[in-house]
């Protein structure tokens, strides 16, 4: 029996949205644990599965294989060649997130304790 997938979808409820907005949806999709390390190591290089649960300091099988299969389902990830590759969808995504990793490293130096460096 076919079951439906738990993966965040715009226009279906979600965390926060009732109504399912696409930016809730996002958010949804992207705040779950391992989601953005997976993103942002696929936006390095393509990988296969264990290369990629070693990049990503060896997260268990089953939370990657739920994740990949998450973001497969949204668009962002595709299989290739025995490895799996952002989607155009997916390398937009990143490319979206580059403002918000700008506004990340002025808040560690506005925030950074006197004397000392944030890790």
């Amino acid at each position: 029996m076919a079951t439906e997938s738990s993966a965040p979808r715009p226009g279906r409820p979600v965390r926060g949205s009732d109504s399912g907005r696409p930016v809730m949806a996002a958010l949804d999709l992207l705040g779950r644990r391992w989601t953005l390390r997976i993103l942002w190591e696929l936006s390095q290089a393509p990988a296969g599965f264990r290369d990629l649960q070693r990049r990503c300091e060896r997260m268990s099988s089953s939370v990657l294989s739920t994740r990949i299969a998450e973001l497969t389902e949204a668009g962002l990830l595709a299989p290739q060649d025995d490895a799996y590759r952002l989607t155009p969808l997916g390398a937009d995504l990143v490319t979206a997130l580059g403002p918000l990793t700008a506004w990340s490293h002025r808040w560690a130096a506005e925030t950074e304790p006197p004397g000392g460096r944030l890790g």
